[in-house]
């Protein structure tokens, strides 16, 4: 790909969890070192508290990402392996942009089973035929699926949408469910709050990308990330801000950028301004 003559390519960002690496070869300049000129978007995930705990689960395409993606709003990302699978095979099904599985990801979540901690379960056999609140078609959903199937047959585990991560520790703590299947850092929270852990396990990440990136340019920016790996490994210490960033002021630059940005994409309502949308008074 020529960047001098191409439009930048655009790669969505979830969260540190999932995206550790690429935050870090943004950060330190590995992409640009690579000769890349790249746009980051911030899209939202289940595992941040930012997001809506009302969000369409129908289709997986009506979800905030893959609406983004497939109206051309970002060109590149990451998810859970399973969730990349299902949408790479059934997207031109759908007759949507299509998209393809480029890469095995740098990341991997550990997720786990939580229970109440006065719960009569305490093996992962104990939820047969009970409700375990995940995200439908979602890393928490491939992965509960994952760690049941060795204790029970598929038709006696029981899946239910339960909303956000938080949502679903609630509907937990409040004997709305059996259990919850929660990704860290949701599973400190959850011990936090005296939940016990049934069962953990991993997830895997894969990359997927749509036709616009040409095999060199994809090959830069997954070396970009291997340095960002090697960096992390040596010492991830340099990087726990990623995790516990302090709060800072709103800027008329990030809302100017944000909100448009928003707006664009019909994700809310035209009209708004600074002034009327942002309050820095803590910092007043």
């Amino acid at each position: 790909m020529n960047i001098q003559n191409a439009k930048k390519p655009v790669v969505a960002v979830m969260n540190a969890v999932h995206d550790l690496p690429v935050l870090v070869a943004r950060d330190k300049g590995f992409f640009k070192d690579e000769g890349l000129d790249l746009e980051f978007v911030t899209t939202p995930g289940m595992a941040q508290t930012t997001t809506s705990h009302i969000v369409k689960f129908d289709s997986i395409f009506d979800r905030p990402l893959d609406s983004v993606y497939n109206e051309g709003g970002i060109d590149q990302y990451r998810m859970c392996e399973w969730g990349i699978m299902k949408r790479a095979v059934e997207a031109n099904a759908h007759h949507l942009r299509g998209r393809k599985i480029v890469a095995l990801g740098a990341s991997m979540s550990k997720f786990a089973i939580v229970v109440a901690r006065d719960s009569n379960y305490y093996e992962p056999e104990m939820l047969k035929d009970k409700d375990i609140a995940v995200t439908p078609n979602n890393g928490s959903h491939f992965t509960t699926l994952k760690m049941m199937e060795g204790f029970l047959a598929p038709e006696h585990v029981k899946t239910i949408h339960a909303g956000s991560m938080q949502k679903r520790l609630e509907a937990v703590r409040e004997g709305k469910v059996a259990a919850a299947s929660v990704m860290e850092p949701w599973i400190s929270v959850a011990q936090k709050q005296g939940l016990r852990i049934l069962i953990e396990s991993h997830s895997t990440r894969s990359e997927a990308a749509g036709g616009d990136l040409d095999g060199p340019t994809l090959a830069k920016m997954f070396r970009a990330q291997a340095r960002a790996v090697e960096l992390i490994e040596k010492d991830p210490t340099p990087f726990v801000h990623y995790f516990i960033a302090e709060p800072q002021p709103y800027t008329r630059e990030r809302f100017d950028d944000t909100y448009n940005w928003t707006v664009k994409w019909n994700m809310t309502v035209p009209g708004a301004t600074y002034e009327n949308t942002v309050d820095n008074r803590a910092w007043e």
